[in-house]
């Protein structure tokens, strides 16, 4: 079932109540076309004074910039000129009370448009006082308000209403007005969870904006409270009136099962969302309240997940031992380590078209079960510091991507800048690699962007994810925890190691261990607790267009599994004709798969193509061997030594060339 206002969150995460908020009037399901209401004339004036619209203020800023100014025009006048933003329906059912759905009122929780209000048919605006009454699974919610509006009835009810009765759905249908709309109430059927009640079903019209309206008789008399449709048909869900008349005064009941997931594994967890809070409450200590309990249930969720087969999480299990074994990708793209339904732990991303920038800068934007990736090359002519240091420049160049829009009336106007983050801080994962975490509000949409960015040499990786004002902390407790599972190599030119490397507070805790140093036209050096080697022009160029790139992987040694470098690459240039590889391989476990066996056996018996031979491959002539272990070492570990030039060069050459390297190579991993 669909309630009758819709807003989308990530796949697979708390699909049931806190997923219901009802942010967006317009958005949604569309419901069948009305029937002529034909209620009495004379209960009609009723019906319209205990109806009203629930409304959340406009922002009166908007800190975006756009492609242009916006068409507003193009809106609807009503739409246009309203300061408010109409979210669904409550009606009156006396002493000074009142009903909405309780997906209605959980719209407002955290909700960048301020708190939720009344607005009867003059348009005069009532605020929301106590809280008295809530259920989430029932999906409703009793309250007052500051100030009385005048001339209320309470409508009457019909707490046990025949079947196949007409009915009246009435409500605040797509934002325009309470209408009214007819209908047969058809029949019953038991509640999803455990059958505690049944819902009534009806086939009158119901559009988004209904939710938390009232359903009527024939006679004018209130029969339920209107919240759900069907998916792909005009049936439509109310909650009984006689369950909101009969729950108890004074307690918010929160008893609904949340579906929990996480995009690294298939794991689902299906555990109840329970809780109780004491009311009344001001609507906003019943917000805060409510809050608190959902950010536990996240934090329990998440605790609970990660825990569910501990010995089996990545890097640790069966499932891991392919993915350790393996050498890294050497891409400047970043990838998420997940788990397929084998258990095989895999490298998953799936890469978009590139966006250049000026100054040989460009934007790859890419996705991961759901998680969106992007690697921003800067350009030229902005420096690291400039850079890390500024996010409303990593956030306006990503946004050339075109991915954020607002919709006016037909038209869709490109946004390029979100402005200054309402979040601007830090994050260190589990692998010491410390990530900018940054939050932006869209305000007009209700709407957070959150990012996750990793400093690398040649600018930027980034974990972004796009969700609704009330559940950034979702988000961000997602965002942290995947941040573990991001697989990062680090790219650039020996200009932007040189520029990346000065700023020492952003370096990964890795990199104390790692030294790479460099002097144009000169030398190169990289040394590390595992290897250390060094050659000069004699071997390969080394200018500032020169390409280093540092391969991470997941390293099982003394200390337990730890991320480090497992492969260096330094090319002549970007065109990558000439390069050097220094490449680290471990013994296998019984678990690789036979080609990994193989190519381990022809590295410790450095058979082709580990054997110094020379090969050409079209207008590529390259060589390799295996550097020497350490004296008394067991062969746990390997480096393969490659050397490649542009053109076809005889056999002596390439042995010089490859002698080069290995007379400066030395292993020091035992």
């Amino acid at each position: 079932m669909h309630d009758l206002d819709v807003v989308l969150r990530r796949a697979g995460a708390m699909r049931s109540a806190i997923l219901r908020l009802a942010l967006f009037a317009l958005t949604g399901l569309c419901g069948a076309a009305a029937h002529a209401a034909s209620l009495d004339p004379v209960v009609l004036p009723k019906i319209q004074s205990a109806t009203f619209e629930v409304v959340a203020a406009k922002p009166l800023s908007d800190p975006l910039t756009y492609e242009k100014p916006l068409p507003l025009e193009l809106l609807p006048y009503q739409e246009r000129n309203d300061k408010y933003n109409s979210i669904g329906t409550a009606f009156a059912i006396g002493n000074h009370r009142y009903v909405t759905a309780g997906h209605v009122l959980l719209a407002g929780v955290g909700s960048l448009w301020g708190p939720l209000s009344l607005r009867d048919a003059a348009g005069h605006v009532y605020a929301i006082d106590k809280i008295e009454k809530f259920s989430l699974r029932r999906d409703f919610v009793v309250f007052s308000l500051v100030g009385e509006p005048a001339g209320v009835a309470a409508l009457d009810v019909d707490a046990k209403p025949a079947q196949n009765q007409v009915v009246y759905a009435v409500g605040n249908a797509l934002g325009t007005g309470v209408v009214i709309r007819d209908g047969l109430y058809t029949s019953d059927t038991p509640e999803q969870q455990d059958g505690s009640w049944k819902w009534m079903r009806f086939s009158a019209a119901a559009s988004p904006g209904n939710s938390g309206g009232p359903l009527l008789d024939k006679d004018g008399k209130l029969i339920g409270v209107v919240l759900m449709k069907s998916a792909n048909e005009n049936l439509n869900y109310a909650l009984p009136i006689s369950e909101v008349l009969s729950a108890p005064d004074g307690v918010a009941d929160i008893d609904e099962r949340m579906p929990y997931q996480l995009g690294i594994v298939d794991t689902t967890l299906n555990n109840i969302f329970k809780g109780r809070i004491s009311l009344p409450l001001s609507l906003a200590d019943f917000s805060a309240s409510y809050r608190k309990l959902e950010n536990a249930y996240i934090d329990e969720q998440l605790r609970q997940l990660l825990a569910k087969d501990p010995d089996k999480l990545f890097p640790r299990g069966s499932g891991s031992a392919r993915f350790l074994h393996v050498a890294a990708d050497l891409s400047e793209f970043p990838a998420l380590m997940v788990r397929d339904s084998s258990g095989e732990w895999t490298s998953s991303v799936k890469r978009g078209p590139r966006t250049a920038l000026p100054g040989n800068g460009y934007v790859d934007a890419g996705i991961a079960n759901g998680v969106v990736l992007f690697h921003l090359r800067k350009p030229d002519d902005v420096g690291s510091r400039q850079l890390y240091s500024e996010p409303g420049r990593l956030m306006d160049t990503l946004l050339k991507l075109g991915f954020l829009n607002r919709q006016v009336g037909s038209e869709k106007v490109k946004i390029t800048s979100l402005g200054k983050p309402v979040l601007d801080t830090r994050e260190v994962d589990a692998w010491h690699r410390l990530w900018q975490v940054r939050m932006w509000a869209v305000p007009d949409q209700n709407g957070m962007v959150i990012t996750y960015s990793l400093p690398v040499p040649d600018g930027y990786v980034t974990m972004m994810q796009l969700g609704s004002g009330g559940h950034q902390y979702m988000n961000l407790a997602d965002m942290r925890v995947l941040a573990d599972f991001i697989e990062v190599d680090y790219d650039g030119t020996l200009a932007q190691w040189k520029d990346y490397l000065q700023d020492t507070t952003l370096l990964p805790t890795m990199f104390k261990d790692i030294h790479v140093d460099f002097e144009y036209g000169h030398r190169f050096s990289y040394a590390s607790k595992r290897i250390r080697f060094d050659f000069t022009p004699t071997l390969q160029k080394i200018t500032p267009n020169s390409e280093l790139t540092l391969g991470f992987l997941n390293v099982v040694d003394r200390d337990g599994i730890v991320m480090d470098v497992v492969d260096v690459r330094v090319r002549e240039d970007a065109n990558e004709r000439n390069w050097i590889n220094i490449q680290r391989r471990v013994s296998p476990s019984d678990d690789p798969d036979d080609d990994y066996k193989s190519s381990w056996r022809r590295l410790v018996e450095q058979k082709h193509p580990y054997d110094g031979v020379a090969v050409s491959d079209g207008d590529i002539t390259r060589i390799s061997t295996v550097a020497k272990p350490p004296a008394g070492a067991a062969a746990a570990a390997l480096y393969s030594a490659f050397y490649a030039i542009e053109g076809n060069h005889p056999q002596a050459f390439m042995k010089a060339r490859l002698d080069l390297l290995m007379q400066n190579l030395k292993v020091i991993e035992h």
